[in-house]
């Protein structure tokens, strides 16, 4: 028997990698059960800091997945909240409310009054769903559909139809400068950099060639570029970035706390974007993936023609303290469009449709870009020698030995979440990343891995839910809009 002080960060996972900002400096902290946990964190750590990487994804453990945010007053309530819940059920769509609300932004009073039901990512406040009324912004846990479900659909169907726009203080931006800008991305990045005024999307690798980041990356002047990720991975991605920045010539910032912002999509975007502002909206003078500095209702931002649900869209950034002079601009030109405001929920619904894979879930250091279907995004053939190329490179001539697929899948209440097993024939050939209902075309999916002679066959599959075998049908192309032209329209 050993007594001993259990030893815990604020969500009960270990505190293991590269500290962010410290150079060679390691941490292998907060590993509760020592014993039990030991010997897979400490190989884990050993593959990392001999090899350059841990070999599979640990993000759930890296100590790079908590910031500033992780006082010692919020760790001790996340911490005494966790443990308190330690050997309950946990439901997919369960929302913890210890030290809720901790980090807010401008629009967070605007959101609820609306009905607004929020979740919490980097200590981050951000809207999941609204209900009809503040008084029904209420979700109840569950492994099935939730009293969510059909509010979800009609936030889903208004983007579809008409326009709707949602918070994005909680994407991750990042400005990069110098006159050394452009050949330390090229170096960094394993796809090609835009001209300016333009985007392009560009995995980020690690030296074995797996996925880092899935970034994307605008060219705003000839030394300024600006790059948006996920917010969950900020500072994993600023710690990737600074230990390959060289000494001089080049500078990159962390402004997701000074950049926030309001994204719109949907047939009436243009429309709406062409009441904010007196710049030429369209098509042929601002193209889908350009971006540019410009002033919406006198707020100065950046404005990039992008869309994570596949409908004509318009990320929107400006400072912290003109969110809510956007924000009310919006709504009065939004007056005959019926603007409403959707969540993260109809967000992820509508790009599972489109068949968009997302960060931390499908993408994530577990795959390459050849397995994640990332590689048309990555430059094989350009001139600088990015990270992780030689392996990208053998991969793409021995082939991948897991490939991403979307399937379409017969659900009957409960849809797939994320590592329900994938069969075929009776066996496992894979697993799943994320999963959800389609609400505007009537379809649940499961997004996942499957073994690559399983995937190129083609046939029935099943996916295990909650112990049911349900039928489920590859999708070769995106059930929606499957030639992308809405949004490049």
């Amino acid at each position: 028997m050993v007594n001993g002080p259990f030893t815990f960060a604020p969500d009960g996972n270990a505190l293991i990698g590269p500290v962010p900002g410290l150079r060679n400096f390691w941490s292998a902290c907060a590993v509760m059960a020592g014993f039990a946990q030991g010997a897979g964190i400490g190989k884990v750590f050993a593959d990392w800091l001999i090899e350059g990487e841990p070999g599979m994804d640990v993000f759930a453990m890296d100590v790079a997945r908590f910031g500033e945010f992780a006082t010692r007053q919020y760790t001790r309530h996340k911490v005494v909240e966790n443990f308190g819940r330690r050997f309950m059920i946990a439901y997919p769509n369960e929302e913890p409310p210890a030290m809720r609300p901790w980090r807010t932004t401008a629009l967070y009073d605007c959101l609820k009054a609306s009905g607004a039901v929020f979740g919490a990512a980097f200590g981050l406040e951000h809207a999941l769903w609204f209900a009809p009324n503040a008084q029904q912004a209420v979700e109840a846990p569950t492994f099935h559909r939730s009293n969510a479900f059909s509010h979800v659909g009609e936030e889903s169907q208004t983007v579809r139809e008409g326009v709707g726009f949602i918070e994005t203080a909680n994407f991750a931006k990042y400005e990069v400068v110098g006159k050394g800008a452009a050949d330390y991305l090229d170096v960094l990045l394993a796809g090609e950099l835009p001209q300016i005024g333009r985007m392009r999307l560009s995995p980020m690798l690690s030296d074995g060639g797996r996925l880092l980041g899935d970034l994307s990356v605008g060219k705003l002047s000839e030394n300024e570029f600006f790059i948006v990720g996920s917010g969950a991975a900020q500072m994993a991605h600023m710690r990737r970035f600074l230990v390959h920045l060289p000494k001089s010539g080049v500078a990159v910032h962390n402004r997701s706390t000074q950049l926030h912002g309001i994204a719109i999509a949907g047939p009436d975007s243009r429309n709406l974007m062409s009441r904010l502002t007196n710049a030429d909206m369209s098509a042929a003078v601002f193209r889908f993936m350009d971006i540019r500095r410009m002033e919406v209702s006198g707020v100065s931002a950046i404005v990039a023609r992008v869309s994570f649900t596949g409908e004509m869209g318009y990320e929107i950034y400006c400072a912290p303290e003109y969110q809510r002079v956007l924000y009310e601009a919006l709504i009065i030109a939004g007056e005959g469009l019926g603007l409403r405001p959707f969540g993260a929920r109809a967000l992820m619904s509508l790009r599972l449709e489109k068949n968009f894979g997302a960060w931390t879930m499908d993408f994530r250091e577990d795959f390459t870009p050849l397995q994640a279907g990332l590689d048309a995004f990555v430059a094989y053939d350009k001139t600088a020698d990015f990270i992780g190329k030689q392996a990208a490179v053998n991969e793409r001539q021995t082939g991948a030995l897991q490939k991403r697929i979307n399937l379409a899948v017969d659900a009957d209440g409960t849809d797939a979440n994320g590592d329900e097993p994938i069969f075929k024939d009776g066996e496992i050939v894979g697993f799943v990343t994320s999963g959800g209902y389609g609400h505007t075309v009537g379809k649940s999916f499961a997004m996942g891995y499957v073994k690559p002679e399983a995937a190129d066959a083609g046939g029935e599959f099943a996916v295990e839910i909650l112990g049911d075998m349900r039928p489920a049908t590859v999708q070769t192309e995106p059930a929606y809009d499957p030639a992308g032209l809405k949004m490049r329209g």
